[in-house]
């Protein structure tokens, strides 16, 4: 939803701004469990009933995130509570972790592969999509058979697709055109 990417990226870019003057995994990790407990339905409506009070919704929040919190992320919790953005904090993590790996350079694929990699496999397989997106990938392997055979390789925003429902698709849209 753009929606929601467009209101959490300044909040993102403003935490990964002062985190990365600090401690960046820890930052992560904060984040990691404020937006678990913030994605967490019940939470939602506990926090926008008329009677809780930000201050109720704050101490609910902290006292369940499972990890003790910095300054840091206190008061983007207390900023993001207070703006009524409790719903964007799952989607400020996602853009806050797309810049720590656009620092460290390296970026998050996803391997859509119609059979299953073998783990021995799946070095040769990265190594190859490394050099063809020229950075260094975090690579995750999900199956999808409607793929018939072969890859879909998202990273980002870019998609290598070299499977065989995607040439299908081409041949098709050739044969029609």
């Amino acid at each position: 939803m753009a929606e929601l990417a467009t209101l959490a990226r300044p909040y993102a870019e403003a935490l990964f701004q002062v985190a990365e003057k600090g401690d960046l995994k820890q930052a992560s990790a904060e984040l990691d469990a404020l937006a678990a407990v913030a994605a967490n339905p019940q939470l939602r409506r506990f926090a926008d009933a008329p009677k809780s009070g930000a201050a109720q919704v704050f101490d609910v929040i902290t006292s369940v995130a499972g990890v003790p919190l910095s300054d840091v992320s206190k008061n983007l919790l207390r900023t993001v509570i207070d703006n009524g953005r409790l719903v964007v904090l799952p989607e400020i993590a996602a853009q806050f972790h797309a810049l720590v790996s656009e620092h460290s350079g390296v970026s998050d694929a996803v391997i859509h592969s119609a059979f299953a990699i073998e783990p021995a496999q799946l070095p040769d397989v990265v190594a190859a999509l490394e050099q063809r997106f020229k950075r260094k990938l975090n690579a995750s392997v999900q199956l999808q058979p409607e793929l018939i055979g072969g890859i879909r390789v998202v990273v980002g925003d870019e998609v290598l697709d070299t499977s065989v429902a995607a040439r299908l698709q081409q041949m098709k849209a050739a044969l029609t055109a």
